[in-house]
């Protein structure tokens, strides 16, 4: 994994485990349920930005390599990315 990148995508694991344990409370304490679904909202959008990271880096690295590589690797590159396009999309 390039370095910069993992550095960044495991301070955004930091903050979505902390923002986890704050909903884990949030509904222990009965707190009202607008304030829960912002920071489960939040949440969501946090988990976009780290995936948004873990595609980068997979361009840059794996996806850059599997084309170069040509024939049948720079196939089933393609068919990665397009697979992540479709579960991207069939979200919610």
């Amino acid at each position: 994994m390039i370095e910069d990148i993992k550095k960044r995508a495991l301070h955004r694991t930091k903050i979505i485990e902390g923002q986890l344990r704050g909903i884990e409370k949030m509904i222990e304490n009965d707190d009202y349920c607008v304030d829960i679904i912002t920071l489960s909202l939040a949440v969501q959008k946090s988990l976009a930005s780290l995936n948004k990271l873990l595609v980068e880096n997979h361009l840059r690295t794996h996806v850059t390599e599997m084309y170069e590589a040509g024939g049948e690797q720079r196939e089933a590159a393609v068919a990665e990315l397009v697979r992540i396009f479709e579960l991207s999309n069939n979200r919610g």
